[in-house]
């Protein structure tokens, strides 16, 4: 690869141009989504008001070097496992500091700021905090073996450990899958032996398929052993049979597909919705396209993801460093994550979990933390030809 020194040639204009064209869609979607009254707010001008502020947060990313943010990873990782320790401590209620909709203790009211949500930041540290351990664990040991990599993998578990448990505990457990998605795809990329890590992915698929099962068929144990709510396995239940539930929480599902089935090839046109769908603006964005833009209009968003996600993945294939690297691939599976579990709850392919379609729902936080995320991108690709030919002497984990 050719290097040069030119900033306008290292600066992604790709990735820039990708962002602006989900702003675009992002916008239109969020207006259409708004034409049943739902809200008295108008959404649009304050999700161009985030965007704004996320532009120039990826400015501010790009300002320092991997190397800073490799620094910075720890420091970063605690302050986002403070936000959820005081999330959890903090007194919950209607006008209280910790808000609690639907059950579930996620969101912080601060003074200036607003509503925030702790584990959407979190997700962007938490990655920088475990890129920084896997390449430092690498550096150490650099001759690997079968006890290396369990050391690795156990380092690996105590730092998810931490914030899942506290996600786990509001609960949310879209974002605790999120997290899993992200730590799965570091392992794979951190050189553990295969023979470590195939029966470490049956393991799991083996313990998800059992959980299902016993969602399904064993209740009362999951209910008085293992913790689980009645409320979690209505989640199962209306996701794979909602027509037995109509009216309660297979409602959102059944008004999420006869939209998009109604729009049918070419959509119904711009505010022309006609199917009433609860936080339509939010996490279910992609029944709005779909209505009124139709299958047309679905395949492009979808298509807009897989080029994002591609260049995201070339851009990481570039890279050097391989802190870089690891943090690349954590932003990857994040966002690839959010992509298919937003969109596959929309239409039946898997449960709901709540979790916004990234660039495109209406949110501060969570098009803060992608931004944030997308920022780091920036970074790695602009300043990546400065760590052609250098090396890190500091083994400190």
């Amino acid at each position: 690869m050719k290097l040069t020194n030119r900033p306008a040639d290292r600066f992604d204009w790709t990735l820039a141009f990708i962002l602006l064209l989900f702003c675009i869609v992002s916008l239109f979607a969020i207006a259409s989504a708004q034409t049943s009254g739902q809200y008295p707010i108008n959404f649009v001008p304050l999700q161009i008001r985030w965007y704004i502020i996320g532009f120039l947060i990826i400015a501010m990313t790009m300002y320092f070097e991997p190397e800073h943010y490799k620094k910075m990873a720890w420091i970063l990782y605690g302050f986002g496992i403070l936000l959820l320790f005081f999330l959890m401590i903090a007194p919950g209620g209607q006008g209280q500091i910790a808000e609690i909709r639907l059950g579930a203790k996620r969101w912080l009211n601060l003074p200036v700021i607003g509503r925030i949500q702790p584990s959407e930041f979190i997700k962007t540290f938490f990655i920088l905090g475990m890129a920084r351990m896997v390449s430092k664990h690498n550096e150490r040991f650099f001759d690997r073996s079968i006890k290396t990599d369990f050391i690795l993998l156990g380092k690996i578990m105590l730092v998810l450990f931490v914030p899942l448990a506290f996600i786990v505990k509001q609960p949310d457990l879209g974002t605790a899958l999120v997290f899993i998605a992200i730590t799965a795809a570091i392992i794979v990329v951190a050189g553990i032996s295969w023979k470590i890590l195939l029966p470490l992915f049956t393991g799991a698929a083996a313990i998800g398929a059992a959980l299902l099962s016993m969602a399904l068929y064993a209740q009362d144990f999951m209910e008085e052993k293992l913790g689980f709510s009645r409320y979690q396995f209505k989640r199962v239940y209306s996701w794979l049979d909602p027509h037995s539930y109509p009216s309660d929480e297979g409602y959102n599902l059944l008004t999420s597909m006869t939209a998009i089935g109604s729009g049918g090839m070419a959509g119904k046109g711009f505010q022309s919705r006609e199917v009433y769908i609860p936080e339509n603006h939010t996490d279910f964005i992609f029944s709005v396209i779909g209505e009124e833009y139709g299958f047309l209009g679905a395949s492009i968003v979808i298509t807009l993801f897989f080029v994002l996600i591609y260049h995201l993945t070339k851009v990481a294939l570039e890279l050097k460093d391989p802190f870089s690297i690891y943090v690349c691939t954590g932003i990857i599976a994040m966002l690839t994550f959010h992509v298919f579990e937003n969109i596959g709850m929309t239409i039946q392919l898997l449960p709901i979990t709540g979790i916004p379609l990234p660039f495109v729902s209406y949110g501060g936080s969570s098009l803060f933390s992608n931004m944030l995320a997308i920022g780091l991108v920036f970074s790695m690709k602009f300043h990546h030809q400065t760590y052609l030919f250098e090396t890190d002497d500091d083994n400190v984990l």
